[in-house]
Parts: C-alpha cells; sequence; structure tokens
C-alpha cells in the first residue's frame, strides 16, 4: 500500500484511479422526456430529416424568387394572391407566374414557390393583388428540408450528458426512447464514535452526520444513486464488515472519516482488504482535502473522504462524482460553471497544491468581487453562505487582493 502523503496533483491523482477502473457502463431503456442529465450509451442518429419539409422562416408571402427581380419601392413587382396556406397541413397550391399565397411562420412552402417575401415588404393594392416593395433571392426566408439535420446525422455522441436544449431536440425527431448508461449506485459509510445520526440529540463530544448528506447531494446531482449505510464505529472489525457489506450491494463505496494519519484510523487498512488493487492514492495535493484515498476494489472505486465537511465536498466533487459520471459512460463531465471577479483580500498559498476557498460574491461600484469566507474545514457553514470556491492554481505562491480570480460555482 502507498505510503500517506506520497500525496499527487489532482489530475494526477484522477488519471491514476482510473488506470485501475475499468467498470463498463450497463445500459437501460429509458423515456427520452426523462433522460435529462443522463448519459447516452450508444450515439443517437436523427430517423429522419428536420424540417421534414420545406418551411417559412417569416410572415409573409411565399413567391417565385424570379417574379420579384428588380422590384423596388419605385418600381413594384405586382403579384396576384391565389390562397392563404394553412398552418399544420400541406397547401393545395401550386403557385404559377405572377402568383403568390399568404404564408405564416413555419407554414408550408407550396409547390412552384421557392422564396418568401416578408410581409412588411409588401403592400395590398386590392383583395387579390400585392405590390412586392423588394426582390428577394431562390431560398430567402425559407429553411430547406434536412437544413437542420440530415437523415442519419448523429444528434448525440455516445457518452454525451444529456442537456434541456437534448431533449427538445430529440422531441423535434420523434425519439421517444433512448438506451442511456444505469445510474451506479453509490454506497456511503459514516465512521466515528462521535458521529450520531441528524435525527438524534447530540451528546457532549458528538456531532451529527454531515458528509454523508452533503456527499450524497454531490452523488445525485452526477446521476448516481446514493445509498447510506449508516455509521460505522471507530472499530476494525466492525468497520470492515460494514464497507464489504456496503459494496457488495452498490457499484462503488464512500467512507467519510477516518484517512489522516493517527493510530486510531483505520480506513486506509480496511480499504485495502476490500479487494485488489486496494489503495491507489493516499494524499491529494489540495486544500482541504490533503488526507484522501482513492481505492479499486476488484473494479469497483473505493473513496475515503476526511471528516472535516469541506475537506469532504472538496474531495467528493473533484473524485466521487467524476467518477459517477464515468460509470455511466460519460466522457467528459460537465465543465463546471465559473465566473471571474477581483478578490478582495490576500490569499496565501502553498506551490505545489490546489487551494479551494469558499467565497460570496458581491457587486461594488458595477464590478464583481469575490470575498473569500475564512474558517476551518469542519465548518460546514462556510459553504452555506458561500456562492462558489476560489480556486488558487498549483503553480501559485497565493492571490493578491484586487487580482481576478476564478470563482467556481457550486
Amino acid at each position: 500500500m502507498p505510503e500517506f502523503l506520497t500525496v499527487l496533483p489532482p489530475d494526477e491523482a484522477l488519471a491514476k484511479l482510473f488506470e485501475y477502473l475499468s467498470a463498463q457502463p450497463q445500459p437501460e431503456l429509458i423515456p427520452a422526456a426523462d433522460s435529462l442529465n443522463r448519459v447516452t450509451f450508444e450515439a443517437v442518429r436523427a430517423p429522419g430529416p428536420l424540417p421534414a419539409f420545406p418551411r417559412s422562416t417569416m410572415d409573409g408571402y411565399a413567391v417565385r424568387a424570379r417574379d420579384t427581380f428588380g422590384a423596388s419601392q419605385s418600381l413594384p413587382a405586382y403579384l396576384t394572391i391565389v390562397g392563404e396556406v394553412p398552418m399544420g397541413r400541406a397547401p393545395a397550391l401550386d403557385l404559377q407566374p405572377a402568383q403568390a399565397a399568404l404564408i405564416h411562420t413555419g407554414g408550408m412552402i407550396p409547390a412552384g414557390a421557392d422564396a418568401v417575401v416578408q410581409i412588411e415588404l409588401t403592400q395590398q393594392t386590392r383583395d387579390d393583388e400585392i405590390e412586392v416593395l423588394k426582390a428577394v433571392a431562390p431560398g430567402e426566408n425559407i429553411l430547406r428540408v434536412g437544413d437542420d439535420l440530415s437523415e442519419g446525422e448523429t444528434i448525440l455522441p455516445a457518452g454525451h450528458w444529456i442537456r434541456p436544449q437534448d431533449l427538445g431536440g430529440l422531441s423535434a425527431l420523434g425519439v421517444t426512447r433512448l438506451r442511456v448508461g444505469r445510474r451506479p449506485r453509490v454506497a456511503l459509510l459514516a465512521t466515528g464514535d462521535e458521529i450520531v445520526p441528524p435525527d438524534s440529540e447530540a451528546g457532549p463530544g458528538q456531532v451529527r452526520d454531515v458528509n454523508s448528506f452533503a456527499a450524497s447531494g454531490q452523488i445525485e446531482r452526477a446521476g448516481g444513486i446514493p445509498i447510506r449505510y449508516g455509521i460505522a464505529p471507530d472499530n476494525f472489525k466492525q468497520l470492515k464488515r460494514a464497507a464489504e457489506s456496503a459494496l457488495a450491494e452498490c457499484d462503488a463505496l464512500v467512507l467519510s472519516a477516518g484517512s489522516s494519519v493517527s493510530a486510531r484510523d483505520m480506513t486506509a487498512e480496511v480499504i485495502a482488504q476490500l479487494g485488489k488493487p486496494g489503495v491507489i492514492v493516499h494524499g491529494v495535493a489540495v486544500k482541504p482535502g490533503k488526507p484522501s484515498i482513492l481505492a479499486v476494489a476488484n473494479g469497483k472505486p473505493v473513496f475515503g473522504l476526511p471528516g472535516n465537511p469541506v475537506s469532504a465536498m472538496v474531495i467528493a466533487d473533484l473524485f466521487v462524482a467524476t467518477t459517477v459520471y464515468r460509470l455511466q459512460g460519460c466522457a467528459a463531465p460537465p465543465a463546471h460553471r465559473s465566473v471571474r471577479a477581483k478578490i478582495t483580500h490576500n490569499l496565501p498559498s502553498q506551490a505545489g497544491r490546489v487551494d479551494y476557498t469558499p467565497a460570496r460574491l458581491v457587486a461594488r461600484e458595477g464590478e464583481q468581487w469575490a470575498e473569500p469566507i475564512f474558517g476551518k474545514s469542519n465548518q460546514i457553514f462556510t459553504l452555506v453562505f458561500a456562492d462558489g470556491m476560489i480556486i488558487t492554481p498549483r503553480d501559485s505562491n497565493g492571490l493578491s487582493a484586487g487580482e481576478v480570480v476564478e470563482v467556481r460555482l457550486f
């Protein structure tokens, strides 16, 4: 087992974990309407062209473009109105020379027409006649068949995280079911004699379980199914038995607390006995969250989170959530939303590690500022009161007040 504090940068630690994690996503067929935030198991292709018929992009008149050539306000083209294109039906019209048909946005272009002249560029001179004040080119104000998509074109690749606009695209094509990666079941097991459930009265020396519930939210947001297995005492045999049982029933395991250097902390030893290859990384070059464990037990990922809530959430975001996406077959997890802001205070750091500092965003004289929320990593409300995290890069010795920084939003 690697020695503790042989720390690795976060990206290298994650890459090392994934070297040993060969789990392939399992597919399931679900209604497309329920696929938001799921991951496509296979490429989705257009079953037909879109649009499936030529349609107008403007309110106006369907015309033959050649009949408008040379038209201007001083010398308009005169066209005979031969009808109106019905919405939602194919028009029973076939435009002949010098004819026009009233059409609305989205209406089907009638036979014989190859352009639409905007209604603002026409004047009605008689009940059955308009004058066109500006020429239009063939194809103007028209969507042709397949302009949006061709039949058979890939619309969503395999491993794609499905967004709201993707639901709209699937609906437009009539795709009502698709195969996605099965949501992984992630076991959460808190450890420590001092930890009690949230519905318990915390006695002297006791604290309520925070990490199981915060990490559950992170896992669920990433598409996983969090399953809380309660609290294991500081007893090696009991902790090992609880961890083995939880991992056997789930696709991954998250142990909270017990990863720092201490005679009482036994998480790493328990994880090492859950399966091969065992502990892969013990120590990550981040603050907070340095004493973290990444492991694989017989093909299943196992994580040892620090006990302090802020540390645990940073590590769960960096490693647990990213792994949950991977277990669903996600080729690239969705990028974190972030903003640029000026920092209000100096933030010292140490080169060689990445620092995460809770911060709230404030507006000052028309500019956006990031105000660090200073506190210990065991203070969950430094995160509750924050809008995001200021990231101090690994190669930095700190950030100066007034400097523009990246704030990763929650």
